[in-house]
């Protein structure tokens, strides 16, 4: 979830649905409210760390936290050097995640088509805002935090990419690799509230609106494709807080067309096997989150 929250395009959300921990996410982060007040605040640690599910919530957040620091760095390398088949292997990785999360619904029916139409809607709308630039202070870094975290757990709504949008993807990046504490603990504490926000109403949602809460994310990730489309063309550039020219606004164009507008090679082969990578790995993790003793099915069952 680490690696994927910090590539815009890509939702911390859909990878922890294809492995099996989504719905036991939303639970354990709903239980800590009020574990605090009735165990914590009590003085009962042990009571407060089983009714918080503790220990799948600290190893979550450490694997989160260690993959963040660790691949902030190569990750943009990695998208500087190499953006086609890193945006290919994503592409892979999401157009399963479509068939996964979409597979998850009880009963299909056409009253499914508007939530799954709207969320495509939004999500490419989204893929199309141009890139925004602010100045950064202590509020500016909370509220993003709680802005990016509500679409980090949303499948399909990359929360790195919101920061995109609204110009804190570079400073976020950059206190994560200075290791700024007074930043990212000001960002985090954004996080908090809007985690506990959110998941309490996705939670409920499930519970009420079954099979329409899981069209409505099938959707965004369609929608989101468009973001993680390997060819660009860029029509506007800008200078971000390095001094470097970044894209400010692109659209999705064909392999064909990326070759006559760039003279690159667009790496059909390398792509498509790429993209073939992200697939397996879906299918791989969903296979190895099948055969846990409670799967996704089994808990997205228990909350709706």
């Amino acid at each position: 979830m680490g690696a994927a929250d910090i590539v815009p395009g890509v939702s911390g959300g859909t990878v922890a649905f294809i492995t099996g921990i989504y719905f036991r996410l939303l639970e354990a982060i709903n239980a800590v409210p009020g574990a605090v007040f009735k165990d914590l605040l009590r003085g009962n640690v042990r009571s407060f760390w089983q009714a918080c599910d503790g220990t799948f919530l600290s190893t979550l957040l450490l694997g989160i936290l260690v993959s963040i620091v660790t691949l902030a760095s190569g990750i943009s390398y990695m998208l500087a050097e190499y953006p086609i088949l890193v945006w290919s292997f994503f592409f892979g990785l999401i157009l399963a995640s479509v068939w996964h999360v979409g597979r998850q619904a009880r009963h299909y029916r056409a009253a499914l088509l508007g939530p799954l139409i709207l969320g495509i809607a939004v999500a490419w709308w989204i893929t199309t805002l141009s890139a925004g630039q602010v100045n950064p202070s202590a509020l500016t870094f909370f509220a993003a935090g709680a802005v990016a975290i509500c679409a980090m757990i949303l499948p399909g709504i990359s929360g790195s990419f919101i920061l995109v949008i609204i110009g804190m993807y570079a400073p976020v990046l950059s206190a994560i690799k200075s290791l700024d504490i007074t930043v990212l603990l000001l960002f985090m504490a954004g996080c908090l509230v809007g985690l506990l926000s959110v998941a309490r109403l996705i939670t409920w949602a499930f519970h009420k609106y079954h099979d329409h809460v899981l069209a409505l994310l099938t959707g965004f990730m369609i929608g989101a494709l468009n973001k993680v489309w390997p060819w660009k063309e860029t029509l506007s550039w800008r200078t971000n807080s390095s001094g470097e020219q970044v894209p400010l606004t692109e659209v999705s164009v064909s392999p064909w067309q990326f070759f006559d507008l760039t003279g690159a090679d667009p790496q059909i082969a390398t792509a498509l096997a790429a993209a073939a990578a992200g697939v397996v790995l879906v299918l791989l993790i969903e296979w190895l989150g099948g055969r846990g003793p409670k799967s996704e099915q089994a808990l997205g069952d228990s909350i709706g």
